[in-house]
């Protein structure tokens, strides 16, 4: 293990939760129960010089706006050395930093300025699988090398040439399209890639290849930065046969599953939350975080529902602080993602009640809707109104847990509206076309570019709105070069100049949410109570510590609704008129004297969201 030291302990202006207030069940309370982060997707962010894609300098001159805004920690999505297969989600070198973003002198920079600032860093781990150009990945090619176990490499079924269809090891679908299998002729076997051909998965069962994590994540650790959010970390463990044979593997104990529509089986639940995933999170905690302070871990879960979720976050298992469930995300979906059905209320309640209660006594939950994997939510479920934009974020605000900001969405940021396909940059959505519509023929063209506008993950990678120029203040307007991916047209509309020093904005309202969260325990650290568990359009919940409650209503669709008849009677029994619910309106989408005659009459506008001290 590396040798060590603390983490700068930076500032914020937030006050400390006391101990005496409960929170993930950790004694004392951790820093970040109160906090909130901020993601940055660095080549759409801001674009220093002009070369059309966003950098590290970019950031560094952007770091007034978040702390004008007031987070506290931002979450920096890849900038290691990649080939950009998947947008540095394929690392070739996890300990420099590509050149289209910058040098290690302006990362450097970047966190002294963020420190400055009281803002922490913490950078975006990907190590479930590597770039196939890794160093690691081309020693392993070789059998005779000590990297050769390195990876999943398996040889052809037999009776099968390999590298001809079929010879696959097993009939695994990659989520990227087409076999989860690549043939390498060099080593003259097949390596096993959940995701793209060029994201071959590490073999974590191999004791050498955590100890090379390891040993990379201290020395990031160890140059200051503030902690990692882990790439699909929930995939680093897959179920094997007693003699490590994956499952539909010649010879393997362990039935595959069926194969789908494509052609294919599925590895999702055979990589997903596998059997020895909490071995490997608490053997990271002792060789990585144990004996510093300041820090923040948190992992995307893909497979981990919400009981799991309570159990990997319990402080007392010391495995991570927090994780990201996608339960609520897929509310909207039949099958693969392209196939989507209208949003539901009752739907994405019950998701959210599920991670709430999982983590009431012990354990946390990272409160999300956007990120630079998801459509933006002001299209996906709003109606890319500010009104439904401050009403997703009042809803995801108001709940217990760490509240995450995807760039832009605290702008109202909409999707793309992009209507062919070579708009598109994202590998996901030009390969899920081909296969789904050229290739295994189960879904028209004019459907699955509908599926792609909708949840096509370009959606939330189009350059930051800043402002109303050419390229949206992203790059210079006289620029010769072009942004990476185009501008969405609406910037001219939803831009941050236009909203900073607008006291009715998106962005007004954000700042409003973070300094609730910050200020208020209640909102950090209070109990939540579900009401009206089955209304159509209005998510109602209460959130309680001691003697303080608080109450948030909001309507979640495009018509005025009734206010629930528990909800209702809760402000009945505690608001004598409208007068008196003005003076208990903590927060609202439209105006508090226009919500409190409202809640008043029992009536709530389209997407209007009230928060309520009881």
């Amino acid at each position: 293990m590396n040798n060590r030291k603390e983490c700068d302990v930076t500032s914020f202006n937030r006050k400390d939760l006391p101990d005496v207030i409960r929170t993930n069940g950790a004694r004392p309370n951790p820093w970040w129960a109160n906090a909130v982060v901020y993601q940055i997707y660095p080549r759409s962010f801001q674009d220093s010089n002009n070369d059309g894609i966003g950098d590290i300098k970019g950031i560094t001159s952007r770091l007034d706006y978040l702390a004008d805004l007031g987070v506290d920690v931002v979450w920096l999505s890849p900038v290691y050395v990649s080939p950009q297969d998947d947008n540095g989600y394929d690392i070739a070198d996890y300990q420099a930093i590509d050149p289209m973003f910058g040098t290690m002198d302006d990362m450097d920079e970047l966190l002294a300025q963020a420190h400055a600032r009281g803002i922490k860093v913490i950078m975006d781990l990907v190590v479930n699988h590597t770039s196939d150009e890794h160093a690691w990945f081309q020693a392993s090619r070789s059998k005779d090398d000590p990297h050769a176990d390195w990876y999943w490499w398996r040889p052809a079924r037999p009776g099968f040439e390999p590298g001809t269809p079929g010879a696959e090891p097993n009939q695994w679908g990659s989520y990227f399209g087409g076999s989860a299998w690549q043939y390498d002729p060099k080593r003259g076997e097949y390596f096993l890639h959940q995701y793209s051909p060029k994201q071959p998965d590490l073999n974590w069962e191999n004791p050498a290849v955590r100890q090379a994590v390891y040993r990379m994540m201290n020395w990031w650790m160890d140059r200051g930065i503030d902690g990692f959010r882990m790439d699909v970390i929930t995939q680093i463990s897959k179920v094997t046969d007693e003699s490590g044979r994956l499952p539909g593997e010649p010879g393997s104990h362990v039935e595959d599953g069926p194969v789908n529509e494509e052609g294919y089986t599925s590895a999702f639940e055979f990589c997903s939350d596998g059997p020895r995933l909490d071995e490997f999170l608490e053997e990271m905690r002792r060789e990585v975080f144990e004996g510093r302070e300041g820090y923040l871990n948190v992992g995307e879960a893909p497979g981990v529902h919400a009981e799991r979720n309570g159990q990997i976050t319990d402080p007392g298992r010391r495995e991570l602080d927090m994780l990201f469930q996608f339960d609520h995300l897929g509310i909207d979906q039949v099958g693969p993602k392209w196939v989507t059905k209208p949003f539901s209320v009752r739907a994405l309640r019950e998701q959210m009640r599920r991670q709430q209660e999982a983590v009431a006594e012990r354990g946390w939950t990272s409160c999300f809707t956007c990120n630079h994997d998801q459509p933006r939510v002001a299209s996906r479920w709003g109606d890319e109104s500010a009104r439904s934009a401050k009403a997703f974020g009042l809803l995801t605000h108001l709940h217990r847990g760490t509240p995450y900001i995807y760039e832009g969405e605290e702008l109202g940021m909409t999707n793309a509206h992009f209507t062919s396909l070579d708009q598109y940059r994202d590998l996901e959505s030009i390969n899920a076309f081909r296969q789904r519509v050229e290739e295994a023929q189960v879904q028209s063209a004019e459907s699955m570019m509908d599926g792609i506008a909708l949840m096509g993950r370009d959606n939330a990678r189009t350059p930051m709105q800043w402002d109303d120029s050419r390229y949206a203040g992203f790059m210079d307007a006289d620029s010769s070069a072009q942004p990476w991916l185009a501008v969405n047209s609406n910037h001219d509309r939803i831009n941050a100049a236009a909203q900073v020093h607008d006291d009715d904005s998106v962005f007004s309202f954000y700042k409003k949410l973070i300094e609730l969260r910050h200020d208020n325990p209640v909102v950090a650290a209070g109990s939540w109570r579900l009401v009206d568990d089955d209304d159509a359009s209005v998510y109602a919940f209460v959130r309680e510590l001691g003697v303080d409650r608080l109450l948030t209503v909001v309507n979640l669709t495009d018509q005025p609704a009734r206010v629930p008849s528990s909800t209702l009677q809760l402000i009945s029994d505690q608001f004598e008129d409208a007068a008196a619910i003005k003076q208990a309106v903590v927060l609202s989408t439209t105006t508090p004297a226009g919500s409190a005659s409202g809640l008043a009459d029992g009536m709530l506008e389209p997407w209007e969201g009230v928060l309520l001290h009881l």
